[in-house]
């Protein structure tokens, strides 16, 4: 994957809610695949070695919080 592309992926990522947000009440029918194509996206993420919890940060390192460990 070239640097762009894992850019762009890292970009979207940030985009998409995180799993504990996913429930029916808040997105219906949809939440088993909307939780299926986060875990997707978190597995493409771990297998090119990015920590998928540190992206927002690497993204968006003004409005990310600081780590608490």
């Amino acid at each position: 994957m070239k640097e762009d592309e894992l850019q762009a992926l890292k970009t979207a990522f940030t985009f998409m809610p995180q799993a504990i947000e996913v429930n029916k009440y808040e997105y219906g029918d949809d939440y088993k695949r909307i939780l299926e194509q986060v875990e997707f996206v978190r597995g493409i993420l771990l297998e090119l070695d990015v920590d998928p919890d540190e992206v927002a940060g690497e993204i968006n390192p003004r409005t990310t919080p600081n780590s608490c460990y």
